[in-house]
């Protein structure tokens, strides 16, 4: 499958990455190997010894190197071989294990899996997730066993709400027949939803000044490549703006990183400006998100993903609708972003 290659995509959370452990993880059908220096400075290694192919993550650490466990060859964490215990002890010219940038940022750990230099400038910004108080953030991240643009189809178009979640998000039957604001610029598309509902959102209205009474609310979500959704959501019931400076509300950072053609890492983070030092209410967030995406949102999209047979989702002549309108520009300026990176290695064979 065609990937966008030269940009960055959420490799673990920095919570997954220890002090000395050798994680690993398969990224764009690649398998990687991340661990941080003595320094606490993440880094990223080709998860294959160049000798036998054995996988690196399988030995041990002497510092901030890694001694392969087949043959122990010894690699520095840009991948240069330092010992070779044979022979000799001559080191190959091409005993070198291929290093990929890796940027710290946001609670996670990004990866530039391209061949053109890392680009600093396409790291994205999700600053607001760490503004505030430490229990008002929190992170997840599920397997997923599906292609990563339904994924993402999934999120652009949250009119499947009222139909597919419990009764904690719905909006009564409001958003449905609401058409998103669309916005799109150069390398993103932003949807927006606003509406009113009686009572708000069972997961604003507590927080709100008369629980049962009608509020406002708004969604802003927003795709930047390669796979990467920005979602703000709100609830207020006075005449102010339709903002999270006015409403109780939340930040929240979906990214998607290929594992295969057919499998997915995915990640979320959510800030709220509300009770942010409970530390309990925000496990209890992050379980109940957790869970309503893998109990509800999964099983579908799994399921889906199954029954196409493919992943050239075009190819299978969707009947398409005004909800669909967000995804679908979604998918076809990735199509187009991914075509021209490929553009000049096509023009030189």
């Amino acid at each position: 499958m065609a990937y966008l290659k030269n940009a960055w995509y959420v490799s673990a959370l920095s919570t997954e990455v220890g002090p000395v452990e050798l994680f690993h993880r398969k990224i764009m059908d690649t398998s990687i190997l991340i661990y941080r220096k003595e320094d606490g400075v993440a880094v990223a290694l080709h998860d294959r010894c160049p000798h036998r192919f054995a996988p690196l993550h399988l030995g041990k650490r002497d510092g901030d190197q890694v001694i392969c466990i087949y043959h122990a060859l010894r690699f520095d964490c840009t991948g240069k071989c330092t010992h070779n215990p044979h022979g000799e002890g001559r080191i190959p010219q091409a005993a070198v294990v291929r290093s990929f940038p890796l940027e710290e940022r946001h609670g996670m750990l990004w990866i530039w899996m391209g061949d053109q230099p890392a680009d600093l400038a396409r790291l994205p910004d999700f600053g607001p997730l760490d503004e505030g108080h430490p229990h008002g953030v929190g992170y997840t991240y599920m397997h997923m066993k599906a292609n990563y643009e339904l994924i993402i189809d999934n999120v652009m178009d949250l009119s499947h709400i009222d139909h597919l979640h419990g009764e904690i998000i719905t909006t009564r039957g409001k958003l449905s027949p609401k058409v998103p604001q669309i916005k799109e610029g150069a390398r993103s598309i932003s949807a927006r939803w606003e509406w009113e509902q009686t009572p708000a959102m069972l997961i604003f209205a507590d927080h709100l000044p008369q629980p049962k009474e009608e509020a406002r609310h708004f969604f802003d979500i927003t795709w930047t490549p390669p796979a990467n959704i920005q979602l703000s959501v709100g609830a207020v019931q006075n005449d102010g703006a339709l903002d999270l400076a006015n409403c109780v509300g939340q930040y929240d950072l979906h990214t998607t990183t290929p594992e295969t053609e057919n499998s997915t890492h995915y990640f979320f983070a959510t800030r709220r400006n509300h009770i942010e030092d409970d530390a309990g209410y925000n496990d209890m967030k992050i379980k109940a998100m957790h869970a309503a995406f893998e109990n509800e949102d999964g099983p579908v999209i799994t399921a889906a993903h199954e029954e196409m047979g493919t992943t050239d989702f075009f190819s299978l002549k969707p009947v398409l609708m005004t909800n669909d309108i967000a995804p679908v520009k979604v998918r076809r300026l990735l199509s187009k972003l991914i075509k021209e990176e490929q553009r000049p290695d096509a023009l030189a064979q």
